[in-house]
C-alpha cells in the first residue's frame, strides 16, 4: 500500500508550532505524526519570514511566469490558427 504525502496549509503549520511552544516540542509533532526534521524546517523557516515563508512549495506561484505562460498559450493558439488558414488557402488552389 503506497503512502500519500500530507500536505498542511500556512495556517495548520503555525497552529503546530504555536502548540509545540505550549506543550513542547516532542509531544506536539508526535501528535500530528509529524518527524522532527519536517518540524524543525517549519519552525526555521517561521523564525526566518514568519507566516509567509510557511506556505507550501507546490502552491507559491511567480505571477510574472504565470502571465508569460498565459501568452504563450494565446500565441501558440494564433500561430495553430494561421496555419489552418494556409493549409486551406493552399488546398483551394490546388
Amino acid at each position: 500500500m503506497t503512502r500519500q504525502r500530507r500536505s498542511f496549509s500556512a495556517s495548520e503549520k503555525l497552529a503546530i508550532i504555536n502548540e509545540a511552544d505550549q506543550f513542547g516540542v516532542t509531544q506536539a509533532p508526535r501528535k500530528h505524526n509529524l518527524s522532527h526534521s519536517v518540524f524543525r524546517r517549519w519552525k526555521e523557516n517561521f523564525n526566518s519570514g514568519g507566516v509567509s515563508n510557511l506556505q507550501s512549495y507546490g502552491r507559491q506561484r511567480n505571477p510574472e511566469v504565470d502571465a508569460l505562460e498565459e501568452q504563450i498559450r494565446l500565441l501558440k493558439n494564433i500561430v495553430a490558427k494561421q496555419q489552418i488558414e494556409l493549409e486551406f488557402k493552399s488546398e483551394l488552389l490546388k
